[in-house]
C-alpha cells in the first residue's frame, strides 16, 4: 500500500477544503496555495492513489466516493497532529498561531523514526535518511512548535512531554491516513493492516476462531498479531500502532479507552492428568496443602487466587509465573496446581494432558472484551473483525456469555 508520507499535508487538507466548498478557488485560498498549484497537487495525489477524487465539470467538481472517504480521513488525521501540537505546546510560547498547517510530510516522518528509535543514528539507519536529514527535521519541527522535542539523557536522547505528544499525534495521523487509502483503493484488492493487541485470554480460542473466520471473507487483509499484557498494549493502542486490544477488561477505564464486553469468564484450577487431586472435589483444605504456581504479585489473577484461600494459611508458591505456556508446562511435569481460564488451556484438557480439579469457580470474576481508542472509526475491515471476535466469542464458548 502506498506510504502515508509519500502524501503531501498541505494536499490532503486541500482535498478537504475541496469537498466542503465544492470549488478549488475557494479551497485554494483556504488552504493558501494558488489555484494552479492546488490543481496540481490534487491531481499528484490522484497520480499517486491511481483513481480520481474529483469529477470536473463546468459548474464545479464534484467529489468521488474515494474523495470524500479522503476527505474524512484526511480531515481526522489532521485534527490528530492539531491536537498534539496543543497539547505539547509550551504556555505562553511566541510560537506559530497554526504550527501543525506548517509541517510537513518529510518532517513527521523524519520525527517519527526518531520518536522509534530515540535517536538520529538508529533512526537514519531504520528510515535509510542520512542522520543530518533527520536532525534538520526535528530542529525544524522544535522551531515550529516553539517548544523542544528531545533532550540529551546520558548518551541517548529522549523525548520531551512534548515530543511524545507530537509523536503520538502523527502516529494516529498516520493511521487515519492509511485507512482512507485502504478505504478508497478497496474495490481495487488494495491490502489493508490490521494490527491486534493479543492479550493472554485471548490467545487460545477466540482470535484463533475470529481470525479464521476473517481470512475467508477479507482475503485482501494483513492481521498483525502483537501479544502482550494489557499495560504493555495500552500504550501502543493510544498511540495507533495497535488498532484493537482483546483480552480482559479493566474496572478502572483510563482516559481515551473505550471497552466492549463480549463475555464473563470463569476460574478454575488445573493440574496434570493423574494428579493425586484428579477425579475429585477436594476441600480448600486440601488446595491449601498443595504446591502452587501463580501469576506474578499484583496481577489480577493472583488476587482472585488470594481470595480463594482467605482466612486460611497460604498455600505454597514455589514459582510465580506470567506465562500460560511455561505454566502448562510446569503442570504436565509436576504435582503443581493452578488458577487459570479453562480457555488458557482447553487444548490441553482436550488432549488429555491436563485435567480440571473439581469445579469452575462459582461467580465470573473477569469481563474479556475489546479495547479501542476513544473516538476511533473502524475501516471496513476492521469492522469485519470486530464482528467476527463477537461471533467466535460465542462459538468458542462453554462457559456463560455475559
Amino acid at each position: 500500500m502506498l506510504n502515508p508520507f509519500a502524501l503531501n499535508l498541505r494536499h490532503l487538507r486541500a482535498i478537504g477544503a475541496v469537498v466542503a466548498s465544492g470549488s478549488f478557488s475557494r479551497a485554494a485560498d483556504e488552504v493558501g496555495l494558488s489555484q494552479p498549484a492546488l490543481t496540481q497537487g490534487l491531481a499528484k495525489v490522484e497520480r499517486q492513489l491511481g483513481l480520481p477524487l474529483f469529477e470536473r465539470h463546468s459548474g464545479g467538481v464534484t467529489p468521488t466516493a474515494a474523495g470524500i472517504v479522503m476527505a474524512d480521513r484526511a480531515t481526522r488525521a489532521l485534527a490528530y497532529l492539531a491536537t498534539a501540537v496543543r497539547r505539547g505546546g509550551r504556555p505562553g510560547s511566541r510560537g506559530f498561531a497554526r504550527p501543525d498547517r506548517l509541517m510537513t510530510s518529510t518532517q513527521i516522518e523524519a520525527f517519527l523514526h526518531f520518536a522509534d528509535a530515540q535517536g538520529f543514528a538508529g533512526a537514519a539507519h531504520a528510515s535509510g535518511l542520512s542522520q543530518p536529514a533527520i536532525h534538520r527535521a526535528v530542529r525544524e519541527l522544535e522551531q515550529i512548535c516553539a517548544t523542544p522535542l528531545a533532550e540529551r539523557r546520558g548518551r541517548g536522547m529522549m523525548l520531551t512531554p512534548a515530543g511524545r505528544a507530537l509523536a503520538r499525534g502523527i502516529r494516529l495521523a498516520r493511521g487515519e491516513i492509511a485507512a482512507g487509502i485502504g478505504e478508497a483503493l478497496d474495490d481495487r484488492g488494495a491490502a489493508s493492516r490490521i494490527a491486534v493487541g493479543a492479550m493472554p485470554l485471548s490467545r487460545a480460542l477466540l482470535l484463533p476462531r475470529a481470525l479464521a473466520l476473517f481470512l475467508d471473507g477479507v482475503p485482501c487483509a494483513v492481521v498483525d498479531v502483537i501479544e502482550g499484557s494489557w499495560r504493555e498494549l495500552v500504550d501502543p493502542l493510544l498511540d495507533g500502532v495497535v488498532d484493537i486490544m482483546v483480552g480482559a477488561l479493566r474496572d478502572d477505564v483510563p482516559p481515551g479507552i473505550e471497552q466492549t464486553s463480549l463475555f464473563r469468564d470463569r476460574l478454575a484450577i488445573f493440574a496434570r492428568a493423574g494428579h493425586p487431586l484428579a477425579g475429585r472435589t477436594p476441600s480448600l483444605a486440601e488446595l491449601a496443602a498443595r504446591q502452587w504456581v501463580v501469576g506474578p504479585r499484583g496481577t489480577p489473577l493472583q488476587s482472585h487466587w488470594e481470595a480463594l484461600f482467605a482466612g486460611l494459611p497460604s498455600p505454597a508458591v514455589p514459582i510465580e509465573c506470567g506465562s500460560v505456556m511455561v505454566i502448562r508446562g510446569l503442570l504436565a511435569q509436576s504435582d503443581l496446581l493452578t488458577l487459570l481460564s479453562p480457555d488458557q488451556v482447553a487444548l490441553e484438557v482436550d488432549s488429555g494432558m491436563l485435567v480440571q480439579i473439581g469445579p469452575e469457580l462459582p461467580d465470573p470474576v473477569r469481563t474479556i472484551g475489546i479495547s479501542t481508542r476513544a473516538g476511533w472509526r473502524p475501516t471496513r475491515a476492521q469492522a469485519r473483525l470486530i464482528e467476527l471476535l463477537h461471533r467466535a466469542a460465542s462459538e468458542t464458548r462453554h462457559q456463560e456469555i455475559g
